[in-house]
């Protein structure tokens, strides 16, 4: 297996600037994921690595080796599509050989290595079939044992589960983490579902409009996110943002108001702000707890009652909704009011430009 490296990665359609300059490192054996909206360039950066799209600018290396010019098959690469891409007419068996076959490998080397991918990925009772007889998830595992015989340096997946029901998804996720602990393989995930990228990366890499917004550990970017838009787009339901404004600095502790908040103390490691500086109030729904006097009051407009907790929309008085998710199962009635607080550690602050204030130099 090998290791990349991604120096200023650049990537225009014309005069359409679409990757803008990325700079990446990603060890030997990591499962890193890329994620980010629709459009992003998720896709095309995992493309340019697999040699499907020309490198406008920059350099791309995997295993010390520079591979910008160099074609798809001699790249160390194989990738996992979204579409199984599977011939029908072909047997499991055949259709996870077939790459072999046209490289004449040896029959027996062949069988030996269809054989042991099918163990790995448990279709061995598969291997007589046509696609038409599996299922979604099925057929999945058999464009993955597919990449698996060619054993390249690098797994490349783009959105392979998106075809799957939520039932399979699940399912397909835990076999793939399984195959990178077998395997011990570098794997590059791209993904728009941040359930996904959360349960299987080691490394996320949230893009956004070309450009990397933040890269770090699943619980990193929960936890310490670098600014607005991985704030909001890590965590599910997302985060809730209300504007504020500094009412007093003491030691560690940074205590805002608005419109829609009263004097909410929030603990930042550096309380590198001003006196009256206009801020935005991050928190997390889940962060959230019923407090008779709470900083936070809002009209319920809405409540789903899940057993396990009670998801709980709220209208703010600006007019502004936020989510809150209460432990267990909440009786509310909609049109109450109902107040909220937040653990001063849990809450976050960011800046105009939508810097973390944590972050902020």
């Amino acid at each position: 297996m090998a290791g990349l490296e991604l120096k200023n990665l650049q990537k225009s359609y014309g005069a359409v600037d679409v990757i803008k300059g990325i700079d990446l490192e990603i060890e030997h054996g990591e499962f890193v994921v890329f994620v980010g909206p629709s459009g992003c360039g998720k896709s095309t950066l995992l493309r340019m690595i697999a040699g499907l799209e020309d490198i406008t600018g920059g350099e791309l290396s995997i295993g010390g080796r520079v591979v910008n010019a160099m074609e798809p098959r001699d790249r160390g690469i194989a990738m996992v599509f979204q579409s199984y891409a599977l011939y029908p007419h072909m047997s499991v068996y055949d259709n996870v050989g077939f790459g072999l076959m046209l490289a004449k490998t040896p029959k027996d080397v062949r069988d030996a290595k269809i054989r042991e991918a099918a163990r790995i990925l448990q279709m061995e009772h598969l291997l007589d079939r046509k696609p038409s007889q599996l299922s979604g998830g099925q057929r999945q595992r058999v464009a993955i044992g597919r990449a698996i015989v060619r054993q390249p340096e690098v797994f490349l997946f783009d959105e392979p589960l998106s075809n799957l029901d939520a039932a399979l998804r699940v399912d397909m996720r835990m076999e793939i983490a399984k195959l990178h602990a077998e395997l011990g393989a570098t794997m590059i995930y791209v993904t728009h579902d941040q359930v996904e990228a959360m349960t299987l990366a080691d490394k996320i890499v949230v893009l956004d409009g070309g450009v990397v917004q933040q890269v770090g550990a699943p619980i990193e970017l929960y936890q310490r996110p670098a600014n607005l838009f991985v704030a909001g787009f890590i965590g599910s339901p997302r985060m809730n943002f209300v504007p504020v404004a500094v009412d007093k600095i003491e030691g560690e502790t940074i205590t805002v108001s608005g419109k829609d908040v009263v004097s909410v103390p929030v603990k930042i490691g550096a309380a590198n702000a001003r006196p009256g500086e206009a801020l935005t109030l991050g928190v997390r729904p889940h962060d959230l707890v019923v407090a008779p006097s709470g900083a936070i009051v809002g009209r319920v407009i809405m409540v789903e009652r899940l057993g396990n907790e009670t998801i709980v929309n709220l209208e703010l008085p600006s007019g502004a909704t936020w989510l809150a998710v209460l432990d267990g199962d909440q009786v509310l009635t909609r049109g109450e009011s109902l107040a909220l607080d937040v653990d001063p550690t849990r809450a976050l602050l960011f800046d105009q430009p939508g810097n973390a204030l944590a972050a902020r130099g």
